[in-house]
């Protein structure tokens, strides 16, 4: 048994004061090992700590407690107890080991503290941004041109190339499969809003899963991502966007895809 002093029981009882029925939840004063176990488990942060730190504490003065007196115990039952001890020692240090601090989540927790709801990030090269800024972000930084492979695409995918460089020429490879389509008519409002920019449309004839962002093909800054999901999609769940470092293995599936067939949009 597991005896919590009274400073730890009102700790406990202030951190969980209310339950979700509106009632106030009652917490025992003693736990079997299993129960002290499970009450790490489910409480998190440094609450939780200092109540792993006091289990160690107590289960240790236990340990020399038993030590002190092992005349007065049965040989079979010290053997049981200590081999119980080691057990619950080895899951609090699991318990530790796993637990995330709010240090750990810092980049993440700067997003919520401004207000960004989860849905609305997206990781780019392992940094929280908000969704729509790291696609800007990607298409600002083309020199010459930006080349995506999608299947499915949309208003968002124009409205993100938007933000790209003027003179940057533009491909889209995709089989337009997302429902609704992108149309001929939401394309030639993109152009109306955005004079001077043109995109070029080829079929990806399924050859695609995933999709991908190419930056300055052909040249020596050309770069590749890997998307999570499409850019018309950014928003709505968590997603990420990866850099590939190695893309030799790309380059000509790239250059035989730039090679299909128009894709005729309507």
């Amino acid at each position: 048994m597991f005896q919590l002093t009274k400073e730890e029981y009102d700790n406990l009882m202030l951190k969980n004061s209310t339950s979700s029925h509106g009632g106030r939840r009652t917490l025992p004063y003693v736990f079997t090992e299993q129960g002290v176990y499970q009450l790490a488990t489910v409480l998190k942060g440094e609450l939780a700590e200092r109540q792993s730190v006091a289990i160690m504490r107590v289960f240790r003065a236990m340990r020399e407690y038993i030590s002190q007196n092992k005349q007065l115990l049965p040989q079979q039952e010290l053997l049981q107890l200590s081999a119980r001890q080691a057990v619950l020692e080895g899951q609090v240090r699991e318990i530790k080991d796993n637990m995330v601090s709010k240090t750990d989540l810092s980049d993440f927790m700067k997003l919520f503290d401004q207000g960004l709801s989860n849905e609305e990030v997206l990781i780019l090269d392992g940094i929280p941004f908000k969704a729509d800024e790291a696609y800007q972000k990607i298409y600002r930084s083309a020199k010459s041109k930006i080349l995506i492979i999608d299947d499915y695409i949309g208003t968002k995918t124009l409205h993100h190339l938007a933000h790209s460089k003027k003179t940057a020429k533009i491909t889209i490879i995709s089989d337009n499969s997302a429902r609704p389509k992108l149309s001929l008519a939401e394309y030639n409002d993109f152009l109306t809003e955005n004079p001077g920019r043109n995109i070029t449309f080829l079929q990806s004839l399924h050859r695609s899963h995933d999709r991908y962002i190419v930056l300055d093909e052909g040249t020596k800054n050309m770069k590749a991502y890997h998307c999570g999901a499409s850019s018309k999609d950014a928003g709505n769940r968590i997603t990420t966007i990866t850099r590939i470092s190695d893309i030799d293995e790309y380059k000509t599936t790239i250059k035989t895809m730039l090679n299909n067939s128009v894709l005729q949009l309507r």
